[in-house]
């Protein structure tokens, strides 16, 4: 692999600015911090018009992204390795680029600031009661991760401790110390991960203070989150994301809707007041789980959720249960929609498909293998991570 460095500019774009965090060109979280904001939104407008002219046959205009009014400390989720610095000193950071070395951190401008005080008590609290931290290279050590997560419209806060071991030294006045000082924390999860792995949490959590969820408010509906479940990282922009989607889609209380990739049934949720029945599919079994408890918190009766491989549950619901979507929603992972799935909506050929993608390259292929039966109406990108070339896209198709 090759990188480059800028030496010198001769001359600066007029959409360049000053980067108002100083960890950002080390951290690589937010690659396009030095961009006006406006242009990053024409910039992934560009990009997934680049990739519809190359790939489509069908001419058609990609929408202007739809950005966030203040796009700032929008994160609900933060999660910090914990190392030791230079000077010896426990820090909390992000890893630099490509690395593994822990940049320390003073401020971060997408994170939700109340998360990130909490952290940075949190490795007082280690100092304090000298608890002793995870090692990479001799695999020694306790702390591993802080993982908080928060809800946007309650204000409650979970906490997650990732430890190598058993048990938590100390937990007892560690609950103390955090609840004394921040009375928002609803939750507080000791995250067992004893493996040699990059994957942040293990599988085994033990609950040392209040609840094993925390719950938030997305439109009309309560939601809980969980340690190990999905929930939009943004939820300012998910919920705006949710409506465009459903209105655009213009669902019916005669049609059956399949979600597929459903998480936590978010979606799912947000359909359920338009359609006769929804069927949400998802492989996560712990996903699925919190889904069930959401439609009964939020008293909906008529979704059914399955846990199961989408591309599996959905075939055995069209062939063997014989129940056919009249409005199909899929919202995969970056790989995109696998062939045997698109072989069978082709075959099917449900009135309506609102595809969700957070990877424009796939989206576009897997358009490509529909468009023949299927009218492309529109293609809207939707700014999830603002100032990261990441980009959120809803695209409507119509049976031909």
């Amino acid at each position: 692999m090759h990188f480059g460095k800028i030496l010198e500019f001769i001359n600066k774009s007029t959409y360049r600015i000053e980067a108002d965090c100083t960890t950002y060109k080390r951290c690589g979280g937010c690659n396009l911090r030095h961009i006006d904001y406006e242009e990053t939104l024409n910039m992934k407008q560009n990009a997934v018009q680049s990739l519809v002219n190359k790939t489509l046959n069908t001419k058609i205009n990609t929408n202007n992204t739809i950005g966030m009014g203040n796009p700032y400390y929008y994160r609900n989720k933060l999660q910090f390795p914990i190392g030791i610095d230079k000077k010896g000193d426990v820090c909390i950071g992000v890893y630099a680029n490509r690395t593994h070395e822990i940049i320390p951190l003073k401020e971060c401008m997408i994170q939700n600031k109340t998360s990130t005080e909490i952290a940075k008590k949190i490795v007082d609290i280690i100092k304090k009661y000298n608890l002793s931290i995870y090692n990479e290279k001799t695999k020694k050590g306790l702390i591993r991760h802080i993982v908080i997560k928060n809800g946007l419209n309650t204000n409650e806060y979970m906490i997650v401790l990732v430890i190598n071991g058993n048990k938590l030294l100390n937990d007892k006045n560690i609950v103390k110390d955090l609840t004394e000082k921040y009375e928002e924390i609803k939750s507080i999860i000791v995250n067992i991960n004893k493996k040699d792995t990059n994957v942040i949490l293990g599988d085994k959590n033990i609950t040392i203070y209040g609840e094993n969820y925390i719950t938030d408010k997305l439109g009309d509906y309560d939601f809980k989150i969980s340690p190990l479940s999905f929930y939009q990282v943004n939820p300012v922009q998910a919920e705006a994301l949710y409506n465009y989607a459903i209105e655009e889609s213009d669902i019916t209380k005669n049609d059956i809707v399949f979600d597929l990739y459903c998480g936590i049934g978010t979606i799912s949720l947000f359909l359920s007041k338009y359609a006769k029945k929804v069927y949400g599919v998802e492989i996560v079994s712990e996903a699925i789980k919190m889904a069930n408890e959401n439609a009964e918190l939020n008293n909906i009766k008529n979704i059914n959720f399955i846990a199961g491989d989408s591309e599996i549950v959905f075939e055995d619901l069209i062939k063997n249960k014989k129940i056919l979507p009249d409005v199909l929603f899929v919202d995969p992972p970056r790989k995109g929609l696998d062939n045997n799935t698109i072989k069978n909506i082709l075959d099917i050929k449900p009135k309506k498909i609102t595809y969700i993608s957070c990877n424009p390259a796939s989206l576009v292929r897997d358009l490509s293998k529909m468009e023949e039966k299927y009218e492309i109406k529109v293609i809207q990108p939707f700014d999830m991570f603002p100032f990261t070339s990441h980009c959120e896209v809803v695209t409507l198709l119509e049976l031909k």
